[in-house]
């Protein structure tokens, strides 16, 4: 691959990097302006000079966090990360330098909290009407790159229909290049391509300026291939991007990371760690609390029926698997005339099972039977939202028959789930329920947030109401 097409460079990034830089210094200074306004003794000197150091230290900050870079593609989720991020090099920076100086020594105590908060608050909201901005101008074509996807495959292909569905990325598609015949392209894809030229012709356009983002999807095995192609792209200004196919793989919250300099993927890892551990564990400890206490008369009453309804103990431990395939103990009101420890292949309780107590077909049809379970989630061993943890017969059963089956013990087991929910509840006796009932566990996975937790036990609650497959 050659190319004689002049050499060019462009910037692309300028103008809306310079309105992000505008947009985080008026927020700053509406921030300290606000907290000055509030403050039981105004005094401007001191406001200024603290909004002037803060609009120093955040300048730092920012650099050290990247919080300049391009957050086209990016979830706002990420944004807002890296810019809480920013304010805790920040703030304690600014409030150190208040202290060696004294340039805040008569602004409140109150106030130096309320900026504390304030400032973040008012950059996300600045940040968030600013990308909707962005969205807006894209759309009708303003800010945009060209970018063209180099080997037509079915990676290809989905790349392309995933930013044609999001036209606020500002991104326009040139088209495809490949070195394969046609003939090759189509029978791997199955239909036709919006083929443009061949690899060289990528590179020439490229050069000239025409194409600034080029995405590879060549396979993982083409190591050689990409390689040789690269060498080429580095005598361009295009930004590249490697699209791996990691999709062959049941990818399970995959992401990025390094060890000692050297990069890897992970492929089956757990969302909920770190911050999001604590943030996670905090929200499970704070309701369940907070439930049993306002249910310890309910569950007593409900105990002392449970006591009359038939002979035998009022709680039962089964045993289960939880995070990491350990083995735990769940608590849960009896409501069987017999019960089992899981240890052998015990069947589902059934529509109409005999094996179920008058009292514990109302709780099973309203699942409190379920609300010991709460004293699992305060003792760490199961969380408010999870996948629900199954009999540890039936988990020796299905792993051998459902792939990725145990992935769903990444994450502590529950007292719901994103399963439960979406009506994959109940009596699981076809192999079919099951690995729907997995699937869902799977996603949730994938795409745990502390605001999907929330809005599942809102609908767990709408789902009891309906009485749905529980008996």
């Amino acid at each position: 691959m050659s190319s004689q097409a002049p050499f060019r460079i462009r910037t692309h990034r300028s103008l809306v990097d310079v309105s992000y830089r505008v947009m985080d210094t008026l927020a700053v200074v509406a921030s300290v302006t606000l907290v000055s306004w509030q403050s039981p003794e105004p005094d401007a000197v001191h406001a200024l000079a603290m909004g002037a150091a803060t609009l120093l230290v955040f300048a730092v900050s920012s650099e050290v966090s990247g919080l300049y870079r391009s957050w086209r593609g990016s979830r706002f989720a990420l944004e807002a990360w890296c810019v809480g991020l920013t304010w805790m090099y920040a703030a304690p920076i600014t409030l150190g330098l208040g202290l060696l100086t004294r340039f805040n020594a008569r602004i409140a105590y109150e106030s130096k909290l309320a900026w504390l908060v304030a400032t973040p608050l008012v950059l996300l909201a600045f940040r968030l009407v600013f990308r909707e901005l962005l969205k807006v101008f894209r759309r009708r074509g303003f800010n945009t790159q060209r970018f063209a996807v180099c080997g037509i495959n079915n990676l290809g292909l989905q790349l392309v229909k995933n930013f044609r569905e999001s036209s606020e990325l500002g991104m326009e598609f040139v088209g495809y290049f490949d070195d394969r015949p046609v003939d090759r392209t189509e029978e791997a894809t199955g239909q036709q391509a919006d083929r443009r030229g061949d690899l060289a012709a990528v590179v020439r356009a490229a050069r000239a300026g025409d194409i600034q983002v080029v995405f590879i999807t060549f396979p993982m095995r083409a190591e050689e291939r990409i390689r040789e192609f690269l060498r080429e792209l580095g005598d361009t200004t295009a930004s590249v991007y490697i699209v791996p196919d990691f999709f062959v793989f049941q990818m399970l919250h995959a992401r990025w990371n390094q060890i000692d300099g050297l990069p890897v993927v992970s492929v089956f890892e757990t969302p909920i760690s770190g911050i999001d551990g604590v943030v996670k564990r905090g929200f499970d400890l704070g309701v369940s609390l907070t439930l049993l206490v306002l249910l310890a008369v309910p569950m007593a009453v409900i105990g002392l029926l449970v006591k009359r309804s038939s002979p035998g103990p009022v709680f039962y431990r089964q045993k289960r698997y939880g995070l990491m395939g350990e083995e735990i103990r769940v608590w849960k009101f009896r409501s069987m005339r017999q019960c089992d420890d899981g240890t052998g292949v015990v069947k589902q309780a059934t529509k109409d099972d005999d094996r179920v107590t008058r009292v514990g077909r109302v709780l099973r049809a309203t699942s409190l039977d379920e609300l010991p379970q709460l004293f699992n989630v305060v003792e760490g061993s199961m969380s408010l939202v999870g996948p629900r943890p199954h009999a540890t017969a039936h988990n020796e059963q299905y792993r051998s028959l459902i792939d990725g089956y145990m992935l769903r013990h990444k994450v502590k087991p529950g007292i719901t789930g994103l399963a439960q929910v979406n009506g994959a509840r109940g009596e699981t006796e076809t192999l079919d329920k099951m690995q729907l009932r997995v699937e869902f566990d799977h996603r949730y996975i994938r795409e745990w947030s502390l605001w999907m937790d929330i809005k599942i036990l809102l609908r767990t609650a709408a789902v009891v109401l309906r009485q749905e497959n529980a008996y």
